[in-house]
């Protein structure tokens, strides 16, 4: 709901001031969850249609989050899925669809009367505020009495694992406390739905990967129905019930993360997902041949002829050669450069006409494969989708 600094001084005393403990610390220590403040509801978002003058932005969008789910809609750049958001939220006005709640239709409906809670990227704390205060700011405006608002903000504090920081102000707050302060507030008013726009995107990484592990934890002990909106594959991939894929305006795939990933439905979202090898292949009987390969089909890909199948380079394991080896199979390649990524690596193989292929490899496997020396790669018999023989879709904006 929209909020704004009320014009009374805050209800109690700050305590004193500190310097921000580190988010690695206190940022994981949760505290007791009090029972789920209310159940789950449906939500549909029917036929969904904004423009901005010559410009849609969202294109008959159709979306059903179920009771107590947990959707990430994940695309580029003005790819729709914040304007999607915002119309749910009751922030914009769409210019055609409906927004459904619980059986109740709320497209005519004002952001004050949705009950929706929102986190956004900007954490929006009132710097005259201590912790507990802010999170007890919609209640205040609801008229909660103050021993409620106290309880139901200390549960709230507790739930995020900020209890020790309740009277501290925003600057002794780091940034990963701040936001669990903001998302503590969202809840505290009771809301039937959680809405998340790129809440973590202004962390660091791994401030970000802590975070984002918190507001599943809490989504899952709050049985609240959530739409989580990022541009961040790992961070949808890792926390989402289902993600849905947009491009210009439109859901590409929704389906449960394996899915995405591994059973894309579209080549769009195939390349957008991970990092995918693209290499020739003849699809003939319900198979594609990939190299000299025979791989199973996922469902709508090219029915026959000559083609492109799209691989992922962890489907892909090598093996070294000795230099007097000659190339004479299109499974046979010069590595071009290994990228060290940490615990795995990738390796780049030259496949001559045929292309390049990556492999990702366990980082002390791939050392083995230095720039120049030849490899044998082996392609593992996954599901792939196979597509017309085109250049690779670009993201598009709406």
């Amino acid at each position: 709901m929209t909020e704004t600094v009320p014009d009374s001084a805050p209800d109690s005393t700050p305590g004193s001031a500190s310097d921000s403990a580190s988010d690695s610390a206190s940022d994981s220590a949760p505290g007791p969850a009090p029972v789920p403040t209310r159940a789950g509801v449906e939500v549909q978002l029917e036929n969904l249609t904004r423009r901005y003058g010559s410009v849609t932005a969202l294109d008959g969008l159709d979306l059903t989050l179920h009771r107590g789910e947990f959707v990430a809609l994940l695309g580029p750049s003005g790819c729709g899925k914040t304007t999607a958001l915002r119309l749910l939220a009751g922030l914009e006005d769409s210019d055609g669809g409906r927004v459904v709640v619980d059986g109740k239709d709320v497209t005519q409906l004002p952001t004050n009367k949705r009950d929706m809670g929102m986190v956004f990227q900007a954490y929006s704390l009132f710097p005259n505020m201590t912790a507990r205060q802010n999170v007890a700011f919609g209640l205040r405006l609801r008229k909660v009495s103050e021993a409620e608002r106290r309880k139901r903000s200390g549960e709230m504090l507790d739930l995020v694992g900020l209890s020790t920081q309740a009277d501290r102000y925003a600057h002794q707050l780091s940034g990963g406390q701040q936001q669990r302060v903001a998302l503590a507030r969202a809840l505290a008013i009771q809301p039937t739905v959680l809405l998340l726009d790129e809440p973590l995107s202004a962390l660091d990484a791994k401030v970000r990967a802590q975070l984002r592990d918190e507001i599943r934890r809490v989504q899952l002990e709050v049985g609240i129905t959530t739409l989580f909106v990022t541009h961040d594959q790992e961070e949808a991939l890792a926390i989402a019930d289902r993600v849905g894929v947009m491009q210009a305006g439109r859901l590409e795939q929704i389906a449960p993360p394996a899915d995405v990933y591994h059973r894309p439905a579209t080549p769009f979202v195939a390349e957008f997902v991970g990092l995918t090898n693209r290499l020739p292949a003849t699809v003939n009987g319900g198979e594609a041949d990939v190299l000299g390969v025979r791989m199973p089909l996922v469902d709508g890909s090219t029915p026959d002829g000559v083609a492109v199948a799209l691989v992922r380079p962890e489907a892909v394991s090598l093996e070294k050669l000795s230099g007097a080896a000659e190339i004479s199979s299109p499974l046979v390649g010069r590595v071009i450069a290994t990228s060290f990524l940490g615990a795995v690596s990738r390796v780049t193989v030259d496949l001559g006409q045929y292309g390049t292929a990556v492999a990702q490899l366990a980082t002390s496997q791939a050392s083995e494969f230095s720039a120049g020396s030849l490899a044998r790669l082996t392609l593992r018999q996954d599901p792939v989708l196979v597509v017309p023989d085109q250049p690779a879709p670009a993201p598009t904006r709406p």
